[in-house]
């Protein structure tokens, strides 16, 4: 049954370099303590697991362990820097892009990398622990107002919510525009989990030519050779071919796919990357929030990184670029954007049962889209039907 939650107030001064325990309830706790960096961190805890996450640096989840295994990315980044450049401090797990912006800046763009919220300085910080009809949970949420006269006024408000025994969390994004005229809006959940060699990618879309789009456009902080940009041409034509994370596919340094998901009855879009020991890295979202399913692959010598599904409003190639695409969400005047996802962890029995519903879901692939004949084959066919027609066509005999 639902509880009022009780609401703690966090302020950058609670923080230092000793870690505190700031509430506890059964399995539940929230310690909070600061990075050799300086950045706050607050950690999230229950019996299966935990959160790192950032509560005042874009509410980011630094770090997420579950199932005996971290499943973050790997990076170059032991700990968070304090900054809000986007690559100068780049390895969480989960990242709020957005909202003015998002994507590669690339042509006549000049917002940064995936736009203002993903290192954000939030204003404000609370835990909050209560219980609703998912059982006792620990929860982190903030608010950022994002101000610029005469052009935008927001306010982001996220949600990171932990359950009791729970292998997974719950994740939201609240965008209300301050504003009494319309605002122009994009949103991506930038999660990031590690990929395994040999993991296989199952999920709710169907990785053909006609529902699977390679990125072909090249962001200027990555340098492509001959052979990274023949793979890219072959998985346009086989994107099926990724579906295993064979150590010799050169996702070196990244691949990026958007995908055409479908959701099930009650309106959820599932994924995974199933380990060779049975358990998953799993993450879920409404298509009808979050219509873009973005995936993004790096692995290379320094890094790796497996964003699923990058749940999105938009592709990622920059403001310009997705507005010519009519890919720019407008919020009018006071208007409220919001979505929610969940994110973690499956252990081997659930992976296969989720596994056998992604089937029933998505059935059978669409038939291919027939190719054009090649020009010589369609001369002589062209041809061979002229010669019937006229009756000049010659018979055996």
């Amino acid at each position: 049954m639902a509880q009022s939650p009780t609401t703690i107030h966090l302020a950058p001064h609670f923080f230092d370099a000793r870690e505190r325990t700031l509430v506890e309830q059964g399995e539940l706790a929230a310690t909070i303590f600061t990075f050799d960096s300086g950045v706050a961190g607050l950690r999230l805890r229950n019996s299966q697991g935990e959160l790192v996450m950032l509560p005042f640096q874009g509410q980011q989840i630094w770090s997420a362990a579950f199932g005996g295994r971290n499943l973050t990315m790997k990076s170059m980044f032991d700990q968070p820097r304090p900054t809000l450049d986007y690559l100068s401090t780049y390895g969480g797990f989960l990242l709020h892009c957005g909202a003015t912006a998002m994507g590669v800046p690339m042509g006549e763009d000049t917002h940064p990398l995936h736009g203002e919220l993903p290192n954000a300085p939030y204003q404000r910080a609370w835990v909050t622990l209560g219980e609703d009809e998912g059982g006792p949970y620990l929860a982190l949420g903030g608010a950022y107002q994002h101000t610029i006269a005469f052009s935008t006024n927001y306010v982001a408000e996220p949600q990171v919510k932990l359950y009791a025994g729970a292998t997974r969390c719950w994740i939201s994004m609240t965008v209300r525009n301050l504003k009494a005229t319309p605002m122009e809006l994009m949103y991506m959940a930038h999660v990031n989990f590690r990929p395994v060699d040999h993991g296989r990618l199952v999920y709710t879309a169907h990785a053909t030519p006609e529902t699977a789009r390679v990125r072909k456009s090249i962001p200027a902080h990555v340098r492509p050779t001959l052979a990274y940009l023949q793979f890219l041409d072959d998985l346009q034509e086989h994107p099926e071919k990724h579906n295993v994370l064979s150590p010799d596919l050169p996702f070196d340094p990244e691949v990026v796919f958007t995908f055409d998901y479908q959701a099930d009855a009650e309106g959820w879009a599932h994924s995974m990357q199933v380990h060779p020991d049975g358990s998953a890295d799993y993450i879920r979202h409404r298509p009808s929030e979050l219509d873009k399913g973005v995936r993004w692959i790096s692995r290379t010598p320094d890094q790796a990184a497996l964003g699923l599904v990058l749940p999105s409003t938009a592709e990622p190639e920059g403001y310009h670029a997705e507005k010519a695409k009519g890919n720019i969400r407008v919020l009018p005047g006071g208007g409220l954007f919001h979505c929610a996802m969940e994110a973690g962890y499956l252990d081997a029995g659930e992976a296969k049962a989720m596994a056998t519903r992604i089937t029933q879901i998505i059935g059978d692939p669409p038939p291919a889209a027939a190719k054009p004949a090649k020009r010589g084959r369609k001369k002589k066919e062209e041809k061979a039907a002229a010669e019937k027609a006229s009756g000049k066509r010659k018979t055996k005999g």
